[in-house]
């Protein structure tokens, strides 16, 4: 018992600490006659411990009566592209190389069981940040991800 205790609040402690999405756009996929629509939905969040890196998501959104009332379990279809949208500052965490990989963003997709997450990963011989996105499940996981690299280099502020 006092192990469930403690990964539930290793969970509270990781979704407070992990950045916070804006949905950027969304197109259905599937008309529903009774409740949303099937859609992929855009969402675009900042790193929260490297200044100036922002990720892009676009993942799966269950519609229909149980998407509506939130009980519908979204795919593990998921994809990632994160750039660099000024000059990139690194904590001395991550510089140092204390930081393994960190969660940098979870979304619910279910109601209690699965999330799509995304860890950040700093990779010092190449001098840039990979960003790895994966759904899932505390009872058999999911081997769906994607990818992203965003290299570390000297901003001009030109585009």
């Amino acid at each position: 018992m006092k192990k469930g205790w403690i990964f539930l609040l290793g969970l509270v402690c990781a979704t407070v600490t992990s950045a916070q999405a804006e949905q950027v756009g969304s197109v259905d996929t599937v008309f529903k006659l009774f409740g949303p629509d099937h859609k992929i939905v855009v969402e675009a969040f900042d790193d929260p411990d490297v200044k100036n890196v922002t990720c892009y998501i676009s993942r799966a959104k269950t519609g229909g009566i149980k998407g509506g009332l939130g009980l519908a379990e979204d795919t593990a279809d998921a994809a990632i592209s994160c750039s660099q949208v000024g000059p990139i500052e690194l904590s001395d965490k991550i510089k140092n190389g204390k930081d393994k990989g960190s969660v940098v963003f979870q979304k619910r997709t279910s109601l209690v069981f699965k999330k799509l997450q995304v860890v950040r990963f700093y990779d010092a011989k190449r001098n840039a940040l990979v960003y790895l996105t994966y759904s899932d499940k505390v009872v058999d996981g999911s081997p769906k991800n994607a990818l992203s690299a965003v290299p570390i280099i000297p901003w001009s502020g030109a585009r």
